[in-house]
């Protein structure tokens, strides 16, 4: 029996989108093209480490904050 699946909204540096729950932090990624990109994400004010992407679920109304990463010297 596979999972029902529901909408929520999340905002993705500022916009609102409309998902599909349930979706981790590297399925919102992945559906964004920015998978392989070097990337530092927030969540609500808290960083999102790398090693937790894959486990970590949104919920409705989370505010994800995702920008790209400038190395520099």
């Amino acid at each position: 029996m596979t999972a029902l699946k529901s909408q929520m909204t999340i905002f993705v540096n500022g916009v609102a989108h409309g998902i599909n729950q349930p979706l981790t932090i590297h399925d919102l990624l992945t559906e964004l093209g920015l998978q392989s990109k070097r990337l530092a994400v927030e969540i609500n004010g808290e960083i999102a480490f790398r090693d937790r992407l894959d486990s970590t679920l949104l919920r409705e109304g989370d505010r994800v904050e995702i920008v790209h990463a400038i190395g520099g010297g």
